[in-house]
């Protein structure tokens, strides 16, 4: 099993990372994006791991997610492997999770 990425989800890690840099600096930047990074390795061995995104149930495509630091890693399984689909900052109101103006890559 492999973990791939959406490019809406490499997108979020991106700008993530950006914000970071500007503000705290490229070390935290960097230690962030590895941390997130590090953490959809369980996926590989355990995919189900996660708890049910709820917020995203109503699509039915079994979107669950983990937690790493202030971040949710939304993801699902597909035929391919681990399908990140989201870096979404819980500190958010988590209504803003099914924003339509979110390209969510579902």
């Amino acid at each position: 099993m492999k973990i791939l990425w959406t490019d809406f989800a490499s997108e979020t890690l991106r700008d993530i990372y950006k914000y970071y840099k500007t503000a705290a600096g490229i070390s935290i930047a960097k230690k962030i994006k590895t941390e997130i990074f590090l953490a959809t390795k369980q996926l590989i061995a355990q995919p189900e791991s996660g708890q049910i995104e709820i917020s995203l149930e109503k699509i039915h495509e079994g979107h669950r997610y983990i937690v790493e630091g202030n971040y949710k890693i939304v993801y699902k399984k597909v035929k391919e492997g681990v399908l990140i689909t989201d870096v979404f900052d819980a500190r958010q109101d988590p209504c803003k999770i099914n924003n339509p103006k979110r390209k969510i890559g579902r």
